[in-house]
């Protein structure tokens, strides 16, 4: 058995018969997917990157080019597109996972190096391998035609170089000019900015990393006084970051006329109503991710009904009535006017101006929460409902137990990670490594919150930092009791 789980052969075998058996019994569908497979489709054989738009092909940049270019790609390759070949692009994302879980363990490995040289970094790479293997969250998400997949991997391989940076030389960086090692800290510069580049065009968000990266570099370099250095290294990794989005850049500057370097934060197509007040009101209440099912994800598309909107989404009796007689207007023809939309911005103003704190810090908050501390079910034939805990078992014991299982084996990733931290902290070259995993999970679920709807599959790129800090358990050393003798 100890022979089974120190190879890593094994436990990318086991991680490949885990998503096998998601994408053959439980393959998943979201209305992202048909964006995706409609801008692949046209690109793939009208050379257009486009949308179907009251039925004309319409040029679009809703999305980033990355998962529609490999959507495209599979389609070629299989003769098939759309639905059609939603089967050979789950099967072509298993081992796109199964890379993200060696990178995930080639991280883990790295921390370990930068605390300890004489801790097992054999064994933590191991332990990294398998905590990411078997991770039933990352993995269920190839069992579906989203970016997930691909956002994990290029965030992973960008953190090492980008971990080695900021530690580089024990976290003491020397000027430039009087290192002798000074090409090291380019190439990884270079590196990290590259990766992160090109995981941009799969998610717009990407480079969250590099800020993160680069204001903890210069709490490193500032107080050394190399702020010219610092400087430099910013510029280039911003530079070097924008050469994989060029092409998308000048796309879009040529087909529609406006230099965009990422996609639009509401995906709106052009000359469509961005519902800005609708959503200032959402961000006064809401924060359960099956609110969004109810409410946002039916605007514009389905009839929207006050019943299904809770309680807290309404201060005063009279503000009750005025949202359902927007409501009744609304859907009379499924279609947010104007006007409506103008109601509901008011609205937004007034409870924020009652209770700015709960616009502000505890919505935000229970956001924040909602997307961490989740059975992580979404794309199961499952529930989802932890509490009440004993009405959920009289309705259904087998969901209920899965439901709950899911639960608490996300909150032991979560609490595993912590305790990894917690003691590579103690290691003070390690230090600035932790640091910057940190305090890139706390900047981007802080981005995340102010979304218009919190889903729990936005935080996933990050799980691979839980099972590489998590990792750093399985290599300490078990101390050998004094007075053993020798057998």
């Amino acid at each position: 058995m100890k022979r089974i789980f120190s190879s890593p052969f094994a436990a990318i075998a086991a991680g490949l018969c885990l998503r096998l058996f998601l994408v053959l019994k439980f393959p998943a569908n979201s209305g992202d997917a048909v964006l995706y497979e409609q801008m692949a489709t046209h690109w793939l054989k009208h050379g257009v990157y486009a949308m179907d738009v009251f039925g004309k092909i319409t040029p679009v940049d809703l999305r980033m080019p990355g998962y529609p270019a490999f959507l495209a790609v599979i389609y070629a390759l299989t003769g098939r597109v759309g639905m059609e070949a939603r089967s050979w692009v789950m099967l072509a994302q298993i081992p796109v996972d199964l890379l993200t879980c060696w990178c995930t363990a080639a991280l883990a490995s790295v921390l370990t190096r930068i605390a300890d040289d004489r801790t097992q970094r054999r064994r933590v790479f191991q332990a990294g391998l398998w905590l990411s293997a078997l991770c039933p969250f990352t993995a269920n998400y190839t069992a579906a035609p989203l970016t997930e997949v691909f956002a994990t991997l290029f965030t992973t391989a960008a953190l090492i170089p980008l971990v080695l940076l900021v530690t580089l030389n024990g976290g003491q960086l020397a000027v430039q000019k009087y290192w002798p090692r000074a090409n090291r800290f380019w190439d990884l510069a270079v590196a990290g900015a590259l990766v992160t580049g090109v995981g941009t065009l799969f998610r717009p968000e990407t480079p969250l990393l590099l800020l993160v990266a680069g204001l903890l570099l210069g709490f490193v370099l500032l107080p050394r006084h190399q702020g010219a250095l610092w400087v430099r290294t910013m510029a280039g990794m911003a530079l070097v970051c924008a050469i994989p989005l060029a092409p998308w850049a000048i796309r879009n500057a040529v087909t529609l006329h406006h230099v965009q370097f990422l996609a639009p934060k509401n995906s709106n197509l052009p000359g469509e109503l961005v519902p800005y007040g609708f959503m200032s009101w959402e961000k006064t209440w809401l924060y359960r991710f099956r609110d969004v099912y109810l409410v946002p994800w039916k605007l514009n598309d389905e009839a929207i009904y006050l019943q299904d909107i809770p309680d807290g989404a309404f201060d005063t009796p009279a503000e009750r009535a005025e949202i359902a007689a927007i409501l009744e207007t609304y859907n009379d023809d499924l279609t947010l006017t104007a006007e409506e939309d103008a109601a509901f911005a008011t609205l937004a103003k007034q409870r924020t101006r009652r209770h700015p704190m709960r616009t502000y810090l505890w919505v935000p908050a229970a956001r924040a929460l909602t997307m961490w501390f989740t059975p992580r079910i979404e794309l199961l034939p499952v529930s989802g409902e932890v509490f009440p805990l004993r009405q959920s078992w009289r309705d259904d014991k087998v969901d209920q137990s899965v439901t709950v299982g899911f639960f608490l084996l996300n909150i032991g990733y979560l609490a595993l990670a912590m305790w990894g931290a917690v003691f590579l902290w103690r290691k003070a070259a390690a230090r600035p490594a932790v640091s910057l995993l940190i305090l890139f999970i706390v900047v981007r679920t802080a981005f995340l919150t102010t979304l218009e709807t919190p889903e729990p599959r936005y935080v996933l790129v990050c799980f691979p930092i839980l099972a590489a800090l998590a990792a750093q358990l399985f290599g300490r050393r078990m101390a050998q009791p004094a007075n053993r003798l020798p057998v």
